[in-house]
């Protein structure tokens, strides 16, 4: 299968290459930079220069493909003020995707979030499917992604093998830059390794690895209108979480107030804040997605998340 990937090089995207190619598949990477560009270039896929804002290059690569995989998002702008005009650009693409399958039951699988779906419950993947049910909590930017999941259900009724895998608040392994790294550097930063009120709030999570062989077995086999569940650990407390950052750093582990949190996390506070387990017993038994790599926990028992430059 010839295959278009956005985010290629990036977080999931750089293990999701050679998962596809050692599957047989061709792959076509989009590319922003010369060093993405040169990554792909190595891993064995083909280049495609361009940014989510090159609708018409989107368009021209979707129709040259036997499939799609949108993994990019515009993070860079997301967590710094810009989470609606990431929101937009996603769904601009999406769109542009869409039209460009319409009719031809070739699969898109695109990337969506599982933080806060159902706040206080494990989600399944029966949850959260049409716009009606979406939650009360969200607005702005995260009600924008959310409806562009909706809106890529939606294409199953196009004639477009649609599916919706939806990630943990943490896809880790070594090299992670994201949330688990930025509690570590809260707890360096304040000499305490934290959680707001009881640390009973829980994450679900996954491996990278495990992560990108579910976009490969979406891409392959998942039917039209499919919602998939990329979660490993249904549910890891953060008070967990905190101990083993506290242990590993020799630092304390203390409750925070909910009051001070956004002193203490600043813009973590609200995310942490929220116990949002997750489910993926319906992905297993459709697709037979049986993660092997470690889990959350396990993974920071390795260590390498309290690596510094020159140790």
């Amino acid at each position: 299968m010839r295959v278009f990937v956005t985010g290629a090089s990036g977080w999931i995207g750089s293990a999701l290459v050679p998962e596809l190619i050692g599957a047989g598949h061709r792959v076509t990477g989009l590319a922003r930079s010369d060093a993405s560009a040169a990554a792909l270039t190595a891993a064995g896929a083909e280049v495609v220069r361009g940014t989510l804002d090159d609708l018409d290059l989107l368009r021209d690569a979707a129709a040259a493909s036997d499939g799609v995989i949108h993994l990019a998002f515009k993070h860079d702008i997301a967590f710094t003020g810009g989470f609606q005009d990431a929101a937009d650009a996603d769904r601009r693409a999406v769109e542009t995707f869409g039209d460009a399958l319409a009719g031809s039951g070739r699969p898109l699988v695109i990337a969506a979030g599982l933080l806060g779906l159902v706040p206080g419950r494990v989600s399944t993947e029966t949850d959260g499917r049409t716009a009606d049910s979406q939650p009360d909590h969200l607005g702005g930017g995260p009600s924008t992604r959310m409806g562009t999941a909706h809106l890529t259900l939606a294409l199953a009724d196009r004639n477009v093998r649609s599916a919706v895998v939806r990630l943990p608040p943490t896809v880790h392994g070594e090299g992670d830059h994201g949330f688990m790294a930025a509690l570590v550097a809260v707890a360096r930063d304040k000499g305490v390794s934290g959680y707001v009120g009881d640390g009973a709030q829980r994450w679900p999570a996954a491996h990278r690895i495990d992560a990108a062989h579910l976009f490969r077995l979406a891409l392959e086999g998942a039917p039209a209108g499919s919602v998939l569940h990329a979660t490993a650990d249904p549910g890891v407390p953060l008070s967990t979480v905190a101990e083993v950052i506290g242990r590993h750093l020799g630092l304390p582990t203390r409750s925070v107030a909910p009051d001070e949190a956004g002193a203490h996390f600043t813009w973590l506070a609200g995310l942490i804040a929220l116990d949002s387990p997750a489910s993926a017993e319906l992905t297993r038994e459709l697709l037979g997605w049986q993660p092997t790599q470690p889990g959350l926990i396990e993974d920071l028992e390795k260590g390498h998340y309290f690596r510094t430059a020159g140790r």
